[in-house]
């Protein structure tokens, strides 16, 4: 989600880990500091729990795209979206709201999603026979 919004807005945007996120970056949050969390069921799901607490503590305006309820009710607002896919196909459903917010965002700022700036559809892979 986070290299969609990158590309098609044009906005510093980075992923993070639940883990990854307590060793550093939840240094720069403070009240209003922006934060989209996204809450899998499956056994990370106690962890992103706890960052959610963290961060509605530090008064982060959270937004959570989970298949849990559970998260919404803590703190922050969240998009529930129904649990229909074995755990293991989880990361699919739950990255379409960010597929469609980057869309959108590069919509209402009137870029060319189609056209990204510096970006080709297609990538070259150079072989070197190892």
């Amino acid at each position: 989600m986070a290299l969609k919004i990158k590309e098609l807005t044009y906005t510093s945007t980075e992923a993070y880990s639940s883990a990854d996120f307590r060793h550093g970056p939840l240094a720069l949050v403070q009240p209003g500091f922006p934060v989209i969390g996204i809450a899998a069921t499956g056994p990370l799901l106690p962890d992103m729990r706890a960052l959610l607490e963290d961060l509605g503590e530090r008064q982060a305006d959270v937004t959570w795209i989970s298949d849990d309820p559970q998260p919404a009710s803590v703190h922050g607002r969240a998009l529930v979206v129904p649990r229909h896919v074995p755990e293991w196909l989880s990361p699919i459903p739950l990255i379409v709201p960010g597929q469609l917010l980057a869309l959108h965002l590069a919509l209402s700022r009137g870029h060319d999603v189609d056209a990204p700036r510096a970006i080709t559809k297609i990538t070259k892979t150079y072989w070197s026979g190892l």
